[in-house]
């Protein structure tokens, strides 16, 4: 081997040495640096000609599985997006509190009833229904607490997917710069590993907000995709927009995530490809779980305040009102009033003798007066209330208005109470006729609290030409399979509504067929492989006749009209500032009952009694949220709600924990190949100054050779 040979060998392994030490003491400085991959010089023999040339150094490698890296980057994903899940329901169920929990909903409500049962015990004690009323308003107030807290929820998360969104965007940007940087250095042999561990880096933390794929390159780039395919970054960032709405109202329709090309064509919608990370989790929640919570909110609030004006309407106060108003049925006086059975209006002064009985049998489409020879009266509701006013013509009067019913004694010292007949009680939509139209309502709302409307298809829905019902259609995961408008034509019954809702062309027949059933509730249910597609009301500019109440509260369509009821129940005004308007007593009346007999007495709590029973006496709820149809009582159905939000934190809890177990075990699996040993990087220190000092050694020894033949010339 010549000299030069020789010097050139040596100068190499000077050079690998060098490498060598620099990757390992680069190593050690970043043992306790977070996402650091240990590198290593990448050595080869250089041969020419057949003669060995010393080593040749590729470069520095880090040193990592791509199989562990993207194992964890999954497991990130899992467990981002159920930690954002628990830490939501976690902070839900706080609010709620448990059934033990003095403050919480379900303790104020069975502190409401112990409330009217120590008003029942002596109903002359103002205090004792002043803290009745007052216990059930508090009630009602937490209810709509707690859906306003449901709402900031909403909105909050609405917030965080832009938020989250805006970062992803920065991330997709900055490894698009890397990647660039990686390619050219690369390229050039030199050492990219830093801009790498950046990468790497980065790709963690995207994959903590949503679940990606990253193909790693030949040329050191990586290419980003959603784990289905969606591509986020190849020779360009992908970037994602989102309207935020800015409030978490209930109506409220949200918008679709996107990923869109530098050119702005043919974006991507992104919020079906997003299978975990923080963001899923977000858009579960804004878009299913905090809706199914809002949704089993208002359906416990309703079932309490329905039980409860069931009670209280067919109860008397002592001495009776003056005047008892209802609510906006939605009704007009051209309706059918679709009433069965039979119940009795009475006038009693304010020492609770009887001035006047009317007795309605809508069986026979009579009334007596007094127990005089009936008279017969027409099937609308404007017929019925000039019936009633008919009836009470010299000591009062009855009127029928914009959807209201109201009932009214002429003389300041009577009062106007209702009794439904023990055999055959009246009834429309499962409701007396006192109680349908909420004129002694205990609870009251400005909106319609259940949605047994008493309508028949038959009869003329009366919803103004030129308005419709707007309605979205989406797939299981969560992309938008159609969006149909059902507009309204005047003249036009309930049942052809129906018909146009399930049109298989122009309506949502071909995913769910709607139906209006006894009571005059419309309800859908999902055809066969549809079950996980849902539908989503987007607009409603209808109005019914004069009465300004909408189709979609009418019928209880979309999740506003629902979930929106738990903000709108209070004891009613009157009651809460005389609480002599409490029902606690009950009209005493038979067939033989006539004017002058005493009707009320002051000491009279049967109709307390049946307040009390209102909470254990069974009754049908509607499916909401989670929650099927059911028929339990008002307490079972309580303690279920109950059992149901504490079950769904329990288990986010659980999954969450889970999670974060499989990431800490992918970290540490990805840590042992990747991370730095101490003990290894001192070692190969060690063997990289021994081959430096022997390379130096070869150089000296080729100097002292030169300088020898130089002394012999």
């Amino acid at each position: 081997m010549s000299l030069s040979g020789i010097l050139g060998n040596a100068l190499s392994g000077l050079q690998a040495s060098q490498a060598g030490l620099r990757a390992s003491s680069n190593n050690v400085a970043n043992v306790n640096t977070a996402g650091y991959a240990r590198t290593i010089a990448s050595f080869e023999a250089r041969n020419v000609g057949g003669v060995a040339m010393g080593v040749q150094v590729n470069g520095i490698v880090r040193v990592v599985d791509r199989h562990l890296q993207l194992t964890s980057l999954r497991s990130i994903s899992e467990a981002g997006m159920t930690e954002a899940r628990a830490g939501a329901l976690d902070r839900l169920q706080s609010q709620f509190g448990n059934l033990d929990d003095s403050g919480s909903i379900f303790a104020r409500l069975n502190s409401a009833f112990n409330g009217l049962s120590q008003a029942s015990v002596d109903p002359t004690l103002s205090v004792a229904r002043l803290s009745a009323a007052a216990d059930l308003d508090s009630f009602f107030t937490e209810a709509q607490r707690l859906s306003g807290e449901i709402r900031a929820q909403r909105q909050e998360t609405d917030a965080k997917i832009n938020a989250t969104l805006q970062r992803s965007n920065e991330i997709l940007r900055e490894i698009y710069e890397l990647n660039s940087n990686v390619q050219s250095v690369s390229a050039g042999g030199g050492d990219s590993s830093g801009a790498e561990n950046r990468i790497s880096e980065l790709l963690d933390e995207m994959s903590g907000y949503m679940d990606i794929r990253a193909d790693f390159q030949g040329d050191g780039r990586v290419v980003l995709r959603t784990t289905d395919g969606v591509l986020l970054l190849d020779n360009y960032p992908a970037t994602l927009t989102y309207k935020v709405a800015g409030t978490g109202s209930y109506g409220v329709e949200y918008g679709k995530i996107f990923a869109n090309s530098p050119n702005g064509a043919n974006p991507q919608e992104l919020d079906s490809h997003i299978a975990s990370g923080e963001l899923r989790a977000l858009i579960d929640l804004r878009d299913k779980t905090l809706p199914d919570v809002a949704e089993e909110l208002a359906e416990m609030a309703s079932g309490a305040a329905d039980a409860l004006n069931a009670a209280h309407n067919d109860a008397a106060s002592y001495p009776a009102p003056l005047s008892l108003t209802g609510r906006n049925t939605g009704l007009t006086a051209a309706d059918a009033h679709n009433f069965t059975g039979a119940t009795t209006l009475a006038v009693a002064d304010n020492s609770g003798v009887l001035v006047r009985r009317i007795d309605v049998d809508f069986d026979a489409g009579t009334y007596s007066v007094d127990g005089g020879a009936a008279v017969g009266f027409a099937g609308t509701v404007g017929d019925l209330a000039t019936a009633l006013n008919t009836a009470l013509a010299g000591v009062g009067s009855a009127s029928f208005t914009d959807g209201t019913l109201s009932v009214s004694a002429s003389a300041a010292n009577n009062g106007v109470a209702f009794l439904q007949d023990e055999t055959t009680p009246s009834d429309r939509g499962g409701r007396g006729l006192s109680h349908f139209f909420g004129l002694n309502d205990l609870v009251r709302s400005d909106s319609p609290g259940f949605f047994e409307t008493g309508l028949s298809g038959t009869d003329v829905h009366q919803f103004a030409t030129g308005t419709a019902l707007n309605f979205r259609m989406d797939t299981i995961d969560g992309k938008t399979a159609s969006t149909y408008s059902i507009p309204m034509v005047t003249g036009e019954t309930v049942d052809d509504i129906v018909t146009a809702l399930n049109d298989t062309t122009t309506g949502m027949g071909r995913y769910v067929t709607f139906s209006l059933d006894g009571n005059g509730k419309l309800s859908y249910t999902a055809n066969a492989g549809y079950e996980g597609y849902e539908l989503s009301l987007t607009g409603d500019d209808t109005s019914r006749g004069s009465t300004g109440v909408p189709f979609s509260k009418l019928f209880g369509v979309g999740l506003e009209a629902k979930a929106a009821r738990a903000e709108s129940f209070s004891v009613d005004t009157a009651i809460r500032a005389d609480s002599a308007r409490l029902a606690l007593g009950k009209l005493d009346m038979d067939a033989a009952t006539v004017v002058g007999d005493f009707v009320l007495a002051a000491g009279d709590n049967r109709g307390g009694s049946g307040l009390q029973a209102a909470l254990s006496t069974s009754r049908s709820f509607n499916a909401a949220g989670s929650l099927a149809a059911s028929t339990a009582s008002l307490g079972d159905y309580t303690a279920r709600i109950a059992g149901t939000i504490g079950s769904r934190a329990a288990r986010a809890e659980s999954e969450a924990a889970s999670a974060a177990t499989l990431q800490a075990t992918a970290a540490q699996k990805r840590a042992d190949v990747e991370g730095v040993s101490l003990d290894e990087e001192l070692a190969a220190m060690t063997l990289y100054q021994q081959s430096y000092n022997a390379a130096a050694r070869m150089l000296q020894a080729a100097k002292e050779m030169t300088d020898t033949l130089m002394r012999i010339v």
